[in-house]
């Protein structure tokens, strides 16, 4: 007995966590600061824990009645129908969903390099090839319509990511547009806004209306500081809304979750506390990082450091955890997630004594 043949996909690799830096170092993990992953540096908003702590009791009951509430909330906020929002566990998980919906043996995507590597390993999950578009550091990380629309080739899906990790960088709602007029009938263009709410730009979910080749992918992991629940959504053209009862698993997202995720939508104070903080925290990065930077639009700064591996280790040893940006084929950056005022600051000066 053998699986069937994986020989095509990668790992996910994700950003080192405070217990195994500390296991390997043989250090007190209390001494460790982890901006390796783009949480949240304040932690899950205030009045989501208290949802959690008081939906405890319920959790042997199904999330029906909490989905179908979170869903109708979602789209009341951004003017959608509620069957236009497929809730799932995680960002990556409405990627499934979107996979599974569109994704035919053989069908291709179209992802960026360097990009999120789940876009491609749902696709060869689901039978599908992948091909690239170029984020070229020559070029500062511009994202363009022309560059996309240069690398098409018919593909059934096309991947956006603004704000882009690991760059920052953005693409235009217009060029969104442009993508989405410029590809076949039969391509939908998904936009991965992960990090939007730390940009200024508009979402592209403005965009969907009228329209039904362009899905939006939100996540609570980031600025609502729930990663750790698994809450993300994707906000779908409602000419196929319907078509997540067919592809969803059963409760993909959990009563916790979903009660979590409504109370995270009303606690202002911790959506502004977040954002403020990371735009001073992108700020002083910028000014003060001895080193090359680029402008960021979301949660983190790419750095440039020399050899990011070796400089990742070392500043680990001074307590400080970031994402050596190797794997994203950036071998001499690293990815700085803002932190909190003082870890920041902390940060920079670990790296302004390495590189």
């Amino acid at each position: 007995m053998h699986t069937r043949d994986l020989s095509e996909h990668v790992a996910y690799e994700a950003g080192r966590g405070i217990e195994e830096v500390a296991r390997e170092l043989g250090i007190d993990p209390a001494n460790l600061i982890k901006l390796s992953s783009n949480e949240n540096a304040f932690g899950p908003a205030p009045k989501a824990i208290e949802a959690i702590k008081a939906r405890a009791p319920s959790v042997h009951s199904y999330p029906k009645s909490s989905a179908a509430d979170l869903r109708a909330r979602l789209a009341e906020r951004h003017d959608v129908a509620s069957e236009q929002i497929w809730l799932a566990n995680g960002g990556d998980g409405a990627i499934d969903c979107l996979s599974r919906a569109m994704i035919r043996p053989g069908d291709g995507v179209l992802v960026p390099d360097p990009g999120f590597a789940y876009y491609g390993m749902s696709s060869r999950y689901h039978h599908g090839s992948v091909g690239t578009y170029p984020i070229r550091k020559a070029e500062d990380f511009e994202q363009s319509a022309e560059t996309v629309l240069n690398h098409y080739d018919g593909e059934r899906i096309v991947y956006l990511t603004s704000p882009h990790n690991p760059t920052g960088s953005e693409m235009s709602a217009s060029d969104v547009e442009t993508i989405a007029t410029d590809t076949d009938e039969e391509t939908l263009v998904v936009v991965d806004e992960a990090y939007v709410e730390y940009s200024d730009s508009p979402s592209a979910i403005e965009l969907i209306d009228g329209r039904d080749d362009i899905a939006v992918i939100r996540t609570f992991s980031k600025v609502y500081g729930l990663a750790g629940l698994r809450l993300g959504f994707a906000v779908v053209p409602e000419a196929w809304a319907d078509a997540y009862a067919r592809v969803n698993t059963p409760f993909a997202a959990s009563e916790i979750a979903c009660r979590a995720g409504l109370a995270a939508l009303d606690d202002d104070e911790h959506i502004e506390k977040t954002i403020e903080t990371a735009a001073w925290a992108r700020a002083y990065i910028y000014e003060t990082f001895d080193g090359p930077t680029w402008e960021s639009a979301g949660n983190f700064v790419l750095c440039e450091v020399g050899d990011g591996g070796a400089v990742t280790e070392a500043a680990q040893r001074e307590g400080i955890i970031v994402r050596d940006t190797t794997s994203f084929g950036l071998p001499e950056c690293v990815r700085i997630t803002c932190g909190t005022r003082e870890e920041t600051k902390r940060a920079v000066e670990v790296f302004n004594g390495l590189v």
